[in-house]
């Protein structure tokens, strides 16, 4: 008998799991309270699928044996609710595609951080050929991999919404970076939930298996007693216990793995600015665990190119930098950036507020930018924030006023950082199209 299954969504991880399933010989069919895209529309019916759209039928209830549910569908709203009291199973597209593959698996979750950690380790994996796949929050969904284009390490980026509904999911090697207050809208303004579902990420690991993690984040190491007996590689800048896989000595990124030592000299490194040095430690220590030589990390880390998005220097122009990094959609992330810039800022901002605590950069804010431009929906919170900190907080409607405005209130030498700390969701599809479309009004110019 065919087992019956719903998807709840049809993005990216929606249709990934739509492949899927029907290749494994699922009945499959697909809601979406939202208007289904057409080139979405395409995609099911040459796999057979049927969908819905604009309406969740709760008779697909009674239908289903399970549900995958994508992640930015909350299982809050009735509709789960409801698959819940049936006791209807409810996974993830991530635990859905773990059935489906026996190859190593990197998954790697954390505040910030996660794309840039990824695409390092995705760099030095395949440079030593060990025929690595990148995939999962990054763009191409983990089932979409597994069915079109298999490998035999999988690079699986992770995130809290992935990792709500993980049974069995089980990585060789998993990556905590940091924890710090995100997506608070979606917890119930609870960081104790958020923290919670990021270590989900380990929950299923054994002796046989590692957990990388920041030792000197208090999010995490308040949370080690629930840790599992995996093996444990913690990483920071100073090793006092002498307890650290990676750590910094004398300028050195130093890397152990058993009694061997990796060590390079930090100003080798492609990527600089210590969460760049955090993201490649955690890197590091996985490519180690399996297997990589000192010869190839030496030269990946020495190769590797930034990520887009994410601090990238996008133009100098009569000695003033632009810099995208619209990738930083909560304020760790943006606390990162304005540390790591040294000259004068004009910080760009806004988008829609995650339940912010945009304290943590009142200092930074204070020492370093000479005038903020806001605009989305956060605007009016952000300029409460900071009028008594800073006195040139300038609200914008859209991202050409804000770069020429940007231009024209910067002097030679200064930096306009495009750091929203902000989703994007109410002027943008995704970080990436503001982003794009950033970088499109500074070559304008």
């Amino acid at each position: 008998m065919m087992k019956k299954l719903l998807v709840l969504g049809s993005g990216v991880s929606g249709l990934g799991a739509c492949k899927l399933a029907v290749a494994h010989n699922y009945e499959v069919r697909v809601t979406d309270i939202n208007k289904i895209k057409k080139k979405s529309k395409q995609i099911l019916n040459s796999i057979n699928v049927k969908y819905e759209e604009g309406n969740h039928s709760y008779s697909n209830l009674d239908w289903a044996d399970e549900i995958v549910i994508s992640p930015g569908i909350s299982d809050k709203i009735n509709y789960v609710q409801l698959a819940f009291k049936k006791e209807v199973p409810v996974i993830s597209e991530i635990e859905f595609a773990f059935r489906f593959t026996n190859k190593n698996i990197v998954a790697i979750t954390g505040t910030n951080g996660k794309t840039t950690t990824s695409k390092i380790l995705f760099h030095i994996l395949n440079n030593a050929g060990l025929n690595p796949r990148l995939c999962g929050n990054i763009g191409t969904s983990f089932s979409e991999t597994i069915i079109n284009d298999p490998g035999d390490i999988y690079v699986v980026e992770t995130s809290s919404f992935q990792l709500e509904h993980i049974l069995n999911f089980k990585p060789k090697v998993s990556i905590l970076l940091n924890l710090f207050n995100d997506h608070l809208d979606r917890y119930e303004n609870n960081s104790k939930s958020y923290f919670d579902t990021k270590l989900k990420i380990q929950s299923n690991q054994d002796l046989n298996d590692s957990f990388i993690y920041l030792n000197e984040n208090e999010n995490i190491k308040s949370r080690l007693h629930k840790i599992n007996n995996q093996q444990l590689h913690p990483f920071g800048i100073i090793n006092s216990n002498d307890n650290l896989s990676a750590w910094i000595d004398n300028n050195k990124l130093i890397i152990k793995n058993n009694k061997n030592l990796f060590t390079m000299l930090l100003h080798e490194m492609a990527l600089q600015g210590k969460h760049n040095i955090y993201n490649s430690m955690a890197a590091g220590i996985a490519s180690k665990i399996l297997g990589v030589t000192d010869d190839i990390l030496r030269q990946s880390l020495t190769s590797f190119k930034g990520v887009e998005h994410r601090l990238e220097n996008v133009l100098k122009l009569d000695g003033k930098t632009f810099i995208n990094d619209s990738k930083a959609t909560n304020c760790n992330s943006v606390y990162f950036a304005l540390e790591s810039i040294t000259t004068p800022i004009l910080w760009i901002c806004g988008g829609i507020d995650k339940g912010n605590d945009y304290s943590i950069l009142d200092n930074l804010v204070s020492e370093k930018v000479h005038t903020i431009i806001v605009m989305g929906k956060a605007s009016r919170k952000i300029e409460n924030h900071f009028k008594d900190i800073i006195s040139n907080i300038i609200k914008v409607d859209d991202m050409q006023t804000a770069v020429k405005k940007g231009y024209s209130l910067s002097n030679q030498g200064s930096t306009i950082l495009l750091s929203p700390a902000c989703s994007s969701f109410d002027q943008y599809e995704n970080y990436e199209e503001r982003g794009r479309i950033f970088k499109e009004c500074v070559y304008s110019l």
